[in-house]
C-alpha cells in the first residue's frame, strides 16, 4: 500500500508542477526536453520488463486472438461513447451533420481508448498481483488495446491530413516487429540486470529518435517518421529469454526508475489551468477549436460524465471469460480504467491539428482525474482479487 501511495503522489506531484512551471518564465521551456527524454526511457524501461514476462504459449494462438478482439472491444466501446457525446451534447445540432465536427471528435475522443500500459503493470506488481491470472491477463488486453489504438490513429490521421506515405512506412514497421516478436519470442540470453534494461531502454530511445530527426531532416516536420518506444520495448522484451534477478538492489532500481516514471506522466500533462482553448485557436479552421468556453464549473460536470462513460465502456471484459469468477472479470476490467501516457500522446496529436475549445479541456482534465484516482483502481482490483482467491 506504501507503493501505491507513493506513486500516487509523485503523480499528483508532477501534474501541480505541470500546472505552476508554465507560469514561470522561461523554466518549463528549458526543462521540457529533459523531462521529455527521461519520460521515454522510462516507460522503455518498464515496456522492456513487461516484455520479458509475456511468455505466450503458440499452441494456443487462438486464445490470444480472442484476447486481442476483447482487446479491441475494451478500447473501441468509450472512444465511440465520447465521440457521441461530443458530437451531440458538446456541438450544436446544426454541426451534427458535419463531417469535419466528426472526424474532428472522433480523432480527440480517442484517447479514452487506450489503458495506461506501463503505469498499471508497475502499480500493479507493487501490490503483489504480479503472480495472478488477472495480473496476466491484463498483460495481454493492456498491450493490444494500446496496439489497437496506435493502428487506428493512422486512419484517424489520414482523416485528418490525408493519405501520406509515412503513414504507410509506420504501419508496415509495426508489422514487422510484432512478426520478430513472435518469431523470436523468448529467444535470446541477454544480460537482464537493471543496468543492462537501463542501456536498451536508452538505445530504443535512441533508435526511434534517429528515425524521427533523420526523417525530419529530409523531409520536415509534416513529413517525419515517428515511432512511439512503446512496442519496440515491449518486442525486445519479448525475444529475451526471461531471467529473474530478484535482488534487494534490483528491487530498488526498477521502483526507483518507476517513481520517476510517474512524475514525469504527471509533469508531461498539457497546462489546462488558466487556458481559454477557444481564444488560444482564435483564427483556425477547426470546428471544436472555434466553439466558445463553458464555465468551470459546467466543464467539471462533463468531464464527471465523460470519465463515467469512459470507464462504462472499458467494462466489456466483464462479459467475457465465463469460466472465471464475476469478481475476476470485474478486477480485469476496472484494471483497464488506468490511462495515461498513450492518451497524453493522442490530446498532443490533437493540439498539433489545432482541436481545442470545451472538447479539449473537458479531455485534460478526464485524463488527469484518471490518473489521480488510479490508487483507487488499484486498491479496489487487489480488494476483487483477494476475494476471488
Amino acid at each position: 500500500m506504501r507503493k501505491v501511495l507513493s506513486f500516487s503522489a509523485f503523480l499528483m506531484i508532477g501534474l501541480v508542477l505541470s500546472q505552476i512551471l508554465p507560469g514561470v518564465g522561461g523554466v518549463y521551456e528549458s526543462i521540457k526536453p529533459v523531462t521529455n527524454i527521461l519520460l521515454y526511457v522510462c516507460l522503455s524501461f518498464i515496456m522492456i520488463n513487461v516484455g520479458r514476462e509475456f511468455v505466450l504459449d503458440k499452441s494456443r494462438w487462438r486464445s490470444y486472438a480472442q484476447d486481442y478482439f476483447i482487446a479491441m472491444a475494451t478500447a473501441a466501446l468509450p472512444w465511440l461513447l465520447i465521440a457521441l457525446y461530443y458530437v451531440f451534447i458538446l456541438l450544436p445540432p446544426e454541426l451534427w451533420n458535419s463531417w469535419e465536427a466528426w472526424k474532428e471528435n472522433l480523432l480527440l475522443s480517442r484517447f479514452a481508448a487506450p489503458t495506461s500500459a506501463g503505469i498499471l503493470f508497475t502499480m500493479l506488481a507493487a501490490v503483489g498481483l504480479k503472480s495472478s491470472w488477472i495480473y496476466k491477463k491484463i498483460q495481454v488486453l493492456a498491450i493490444f488495446d494500446d496496439l489497437d489504438t496506435i493502428l487506428l490513429m493512422i486512419p484517424l490521421q489520414i482523416m485528418m491530413i490525408g493519405l501520406r506515405w509515412q503513414l504507410i512506412i509506420v504501419v508496415l514497421i509495426v508489422f514487422m516487429l510484432l512478426f520478430i516478436g513472435w518469431k523470436q519470442l523468448n529467444k535470446y540470453e541477454f544480460r537482464q540486470d537493471w543496468q543492462a534494461i537501463l542501456l536498451y531502454a536508452v538505445l530504443v530511445f535512441g533508435v526511434t529518435q534517429l528515425v524521427y530527426l533523420g526523417t525530419k531532416s529530409l523531409y520536415g516536420e509534416e513529413g517525419s517518421i515517428h515511432i512511439e518506444v512503446l512496442l519496440p520495448a515491449f518486442v525486445l522484451g519479448m525475444i529475451m529469454k526471461h531471467k529473474e534477478h530478484d535482488t534487494l538492489i534490483e528491487r530498488r532500481a526498477s521502483t526507483g526508475i518507476s517513481f520517476l516514471f510517474m512524475f514525469l506522466v504527471g509533469i508531461s500533462m498539457p497546462h489546462f489551468i488558466g487556458v481559454d482553448f477557444a481564444e488560444s485557436h482564435a483564427g483556425t479552421h477547426s470546428i471544436t477549436g472555434s466553439q466558445p468556453m463553458m464555465s468551470w464549473g459546467l466543464i467539471l460536470f462533463h468531464v464527471f460524465i465523460v470519465s463515467l462513460i469512459s470507464n462504462i465502456g472499458k467494462l466489456c471484459p466483464v462479459f467475457f471469460y465465463r469460466d472465471r469468477k464475476l469478481s475476476e472479470r470485474l478486477a480485469l476490467s476496472i484494471g483497464m480504467f488506468t490511462r495515461g501516457e498513450v492518451g497524453a500522446g493522442i490530446i498532443f496529436i490533437a493540439l498539433g491539428y489545432n482541436l481545442g475549445g470545451p472538447a479539449l479541456a473537458i479531455s485534460v482534465l478526464t485524463l488527469v482525474l484518471n490518473l489521480i484516482l488510479t490508487m483507487f483502481f488499484v486498491v479496489w482490483v487487489k480488494k476483487l482479487a483477494l476475494r476471488s482467491y
